[in-house]
């Protein structure tokens, strides 16, 4: 009777633990789907990350930061079993849909990166600065000028678009300094999760993030300012009709 009774107990847990393999793996394997779908990115399929060439440098490149920013997101291409290629800005490119792209750098100087705001984004203007270089990089949206103070308060975007050909994203992460950059790709990874829940596996959006005194905490620190996309889509302001962000 003990034997029965020990047999049957063993079963009961062998079957029980291969149900919870069963559903774990079937959880893991529908948020691995998810993601996939919100990056674009199925088994097998291919990327681009397009980023600067690094001008201090006589050789191809790429800045510290922006290195590091890339490396994160080599590692969600990595989870999601696709391959990635790595371009610089200059080189000729195809169009965009037809692969999923994640373009990050500073829009006054990254030409990929300053298309793709042109097309997709016409309501953001960019400030290329005046000859001493003073405004580079000031974002307007929606009338309003968001200004840097470098080291203090830098400001960056990260949007997730569709458009072109095919049905793939374009992610991009256009900063004011390298470290913005850094910081709109480690929150793009660490809230991908929210971020599908919120706008959908296959939607757009347009979010204005704020860095913190990069110069104490470098990319740690970062604030959302707020959700752009409506104002970012929209045909640009007439010039001068802006104040400035506090």
């Amino acid at each position: 009777m003990d034997d029965t009774l020990l047999l049957t107990a063993t079963v009961a847990l062998l079957v029980g633990l291969g149900a919870g393999w069963a559903v774990q793996s079937a959880l893991t394997r529908r948020k691995l789907v998810r993601e996939q779908s919100f990056f674009g990115l199925p088994e097998g399929s291919e990327c681009v990350l397009v980023t600067h060439r690094d001008s201090s440098s006589a050789q191809w490149s790429i800045p510290r930061h922006d290195a590091l920013a890339l490396l994160g997101l080599a590692s969600v291409v990595e989870m999601c079993g696709a391959h990635p290629e790595v371009a610089p800005h200059d080189t000729g490119l195809q169009g965009f849909g037809a692969r999923t792209e994640f373009c990050v750098g500073d829009p006054t100087a990254h030409r990929r990166l300053a298309a793709h705001m042109s097309n997709l984004l016409p309501g953001v203007t960019v400030h290329p600065g005046d000859g001493s270089g003073a405004g580079r990089g000031t974002f307007t949206i929606g009338g309003t000028a968001y200004r840097m103070e470098p080291g203090a308060v830098e400001y960056v975007l990260l949007a997730r678009l569709t458009a072109g050909e095919g049905d793939r994203p374009v992610f991009l992460a256009a900063g004011q300094r390298p470290v913005t950059h850094r910081a709109a790709v480690r929150h793009l990874v660490r809230n991908r999760a929210r971020l599908a829940r919120k706008h959908g596996a296959g939607g757009q959006f347009c979010l204005l993030l704020k860095v913190v005194n990069s110069q104490a905490y470098g990319p740690d620190v970062v604030e959302l300012v707020a959700d752009v996309t409506k104002a970012a889509i929209a045909p640009a302001e007439l010039k001068g009709q802006h104040r400035a962000a506090a």
